[in-house]
């Protein structure tokens, strides 16, 4: 079965670098969607079904993790894996994130090995 994804990040080149890590990880999506921050992220996830989420912490207009409180409220997104990617150094703001309902983090620079080690359980797959 072929999955959805949204990759939430202020850099271009960090949602691509997200998206070939996943696919070199052997994950297939059916569909990649791509969103700079946390209110594009909201748009997304409120008008398509989605399997899993994938949102850098540090963004302008709405961050990583008032995009994940915001999550909340939107039916597309009950019980869609959320993962914070991150180069946040501080535990805080990550707990704060899975106080908010993320399913852990991803610490940059990661590997494909490391995607897929930690998205794979939470698809199901």
């Amino acid at each position: 079965m072929k999955k959805r994804v949204l990759i939430v990040d202020d850099s271009s080149v960090m949602r691509k670098i997200v998206e070939k890590s996943l696919r070199q990880a052997g994950l297939e999506f059916e569909q990649v969607f791509e969103a700079s921050n946390g209110v594009e992220g909201l748009a997304v996830a409120q008008n398509n079904k989605l399997d899993l989420i994938l949102s850098d912490i540090n963004m302008p207009m709405m961050d990583g993790l008032e995009f994940v409180r915001s999550l909340q409220g939107v039916d597309n997104a009950k019980g869609v894996p959320v993962v914070m990617i991150t180069t946040e150094g501080s535990e805080a703001r990550v707990m704060e994130a899975i106080s908010f309902g993320a399913r852990g983090y991803i610490r940059k620079p990661f590997t494909p090995d490391q995607v897929r080690e930690y998205v794979t359980p939470l698809l199901g797959a």
